[in-house]
């Protein structure tokens, strides 16, 4: 019982003056740490109201504002671990063996890390813009260091891994798209009555772009009509309702008119024998 007493007295005494000797030192080093995190928040913002006027796009600039407050706290880690009497050089060696591992086994994350610096930096792509990309498609509403967001239409969201975009063939409409409407009319039909009759309902129609200036265009001759383009510009987030709205304008405009949308037809004789 007295031996275990002494134990117990003994790490008491022992927490005790470790207490004293490293306590002040471990409290000097939070406190390092918290002014670390304040003055990284208010370099970062600084950074950002200077890099807003220099008018640089909005991921770059979140990324830069990052590494400087990554690069702030990590002076100021240094500076705490210095403060509590730790060996850098020996510290250094053993996180690049463990860095070495680590990069090993998430070759993957750090291939999506590679990509998004790359996408950041060399832009092929905007927020806001309209791409097609890895066989999906959608509004660019997030660019981050690891993956990409898409708005698609449906109002859904597509998370797109940052290597698979690198590389890969990119269809970027940027912030317009042109509708492909194909009409059909009698042969017939007077041509310039009907060309005429599309360029006005295209002019009053209020999602239709005046610039660029719509393509209306006669595309080919089928069996029994002849099929008129029909290819204005829109607004992306008007692509899909436009283009429904403008078939529909057609056929109205075409009925109100006269103008004939022939049905596929054929002519079957019957020869007897003689």
């Amino acid at each position: 019982m007295e031996e275990q007493l002494n134990t117990l007295q003994h790490a008491q005494q022992t927490a005790i003056d470790l207490a004293i000797q490293f306590g002040p030192k471990l409290l000097v080093a939070m406190l390092i740490m918290v002014a670390g995190f304040y003055v990284g928040r208010w370099a970062g913002r600084l950074a950002d109201s200077m890099l807003v006027k220099v008018g640089l796009e909005g991921s770059l600039r979140q990324l830069l504002i990052r590494i400087l407050r990554i690069l702030v706290l990590g002076l100021f880690l240094i500076m705490a671990l210095q403060n509590l009497g730790v060996q850098l050089l020996p510290l250094l060696a053993g996180l690049g063996v463990a860095g070495a591992g680590v990069a090993l086994a998430m070759q993957g994350v750090l291939g999506n890390l590679a990509a998004g610096l790359t996408i950041i930096f060399t832009r092929p792509f905007l927020v806001g813009e309209y791409i097609g990309i890895a066989g999906e498609e959608g509004t660019v509403a997030e660019i981050r260091l690891f993956s990409t967001v898409l708005s698609h239409p449906d109002r859904s969201r597509i998370v797109i891994p940052n290597r698979k975009i690198v590389g890969e063939i990119l269809h970027n409409y940027g912030s317009l798209r042109q509708l492909d409407v194909e009409v059909g009319v009698a042969y017939d039909t007077d041509l310039n009555t009907a060309l005429a009759a599309i360029r006005d309902l295209l002019a009053a129609h209020p999602k239709i772009l005046k610039e660029p200036a719509p393509m209306i265009q006669v595309l080919t001759l089928a069996d029994y009509s002849v099929h008129i383009a029909v290819r204005p510009w829109v607004a992306v987030h008007d692509f899909y309702t436009a283009s429904s709205e403008i078939t529909q304008s057609v056929l109205e405009t075409f009925h109100q008119r006269g103008i004939a949308i022939p049905y596929p037809q054929r002519e079957v004789r019957l020869l007897g024998s003689a």
